[in-house]
């Protein structure tokens, strides 16, 4: 059985689980849909009752009835890299490769559908109360007068976007901002905004949950850092323990988004609380990985290489 792992040619996370794939003898096929059509082929076929259906990248085939598990891990837009890609070729692509795979009875880390509802801020932070998480108190709004409200009750504020950096050449990059009440919110007008409660910690969180695995790390922030993404402060990441409560909301939360795999980030504050800020379905791990020492590739390889529901 052979695991399928859908990713970009340039991406060391994948290269860290691959080479623990090796190490087990677990055969797989490194698959970019960018590649679709022009580097790789693909075929399916339905009849009489019968699902047939075929990958071929690199040189390796590999059939729909042999997939043990699918790892979403960073692929390309689909037909991304065809001698002559547009809108409609992007479109068709997708539409084959993916109702070719969500054919199959492939474990999924994690299935496109679930990902796809996962990523949605709004829908994350209900899902956090739901799960029992400190949540800061937060505000997604287009109304002006709701926003200047928001700011007058909680006074020291972050603002945010919903959905990271906007696509451009070269990326922009987006952190997160701390505001004031006297900030001008006549621009909220102009589209959703984001707005959070700050909250002053002592430590930046980053927890990676691998099929029901913990792996926590840690690292020590100023009280006044907001976007620890963007920090120069030299402080590096060290594993931790985490809370009971934590990690019953965790698995709580994995459960109701059906995720096999997510990144959570939280803001530790004095008292020692962790504050959820969000959940990544596909986040990063090699960099916690190479600064803690946690077998974080290893627990994803195992999970691939698994035949369990």
């Amino acid at each position: 059985m052979t695991v399928l792992i859908l990713t970009c040619q340039q991406d060391v996370t994948t290269d860290m689980v691959v080479a623990k794939l090796h190490e087990r003898g677990v055969p797989l096929v490194r698959f970019d849909p960018a590649d679709l059509p022009g580097e790789a082929a693909m075929s399916a076929e339905y009849v009489s009752g019968d699902f047939h259906g075929f990958l071929k990248s690199e040189g390796r085939m590999v059939s729909m009835s042999g997939l043990r598990s699918v790892w979403v891990r960073r692929p390309g837009e689909p037909a991304a890299n065809a001698p002559e890609p547009s809108e409609w070729l992007t479109a068709e692509s997708s539409q084959a490769l993916y109702g070719m795979l969500y054919s199959t009875t492939a474990r999924w880390m994690n299935h496109p559908c679930v990902s796809a509802q996962a990523r949605c801020k709004p829908w994350q932070l209900r899902l956090a109360h739901r799960s029992g998480f400190a949540v800061p108190p937060t505000l997604i709004t287009t109304f002006p007068r709701v926003a200047r409200q928001f700011a007058a009750q909680y006074r020291d504020i972050v603002v945010k976007s919903a959905s990271g950096p906007p696509t451009s050449d070269p990326p922009i990059a987006l952190p997160t901002t701390r505001i004031g009440p006297d900030t001008d919110f006549s621009d909220v007008a102009a589209g959703p905004t984001i707005l959070q409660r700050f909250i002053a910690k002592r430590a930046d969180i980053r927890l990676t949950c691998v099929g029901g695995r913990l792996f926590a790390a840690r690292k020590e922030a100023d009280s006044d850092q907001v976007d620890g993404r963007y920090g120069t402060d030299g402080q590096m990441w060290e594993p931790t323990q985490t809370p009971e409560r934590v990690a019953q909301a965790v698995r709580e939360y994995m459960g109701l988004a059906g995720l096999a795999y997510g990144a959570f980030d939280f803001a530790e504050d004095e008292e020692g609380v962790w504050w959820f800020l969000e959940c990544n379905q596909g986040g990063q791990f090699g960099f916690i990985e190479l600064e803690t020492g946690q077998p974080i590739a290893e627990a994803v390889a195992s999970w691939l290489a698994s035949t369990g529901a």
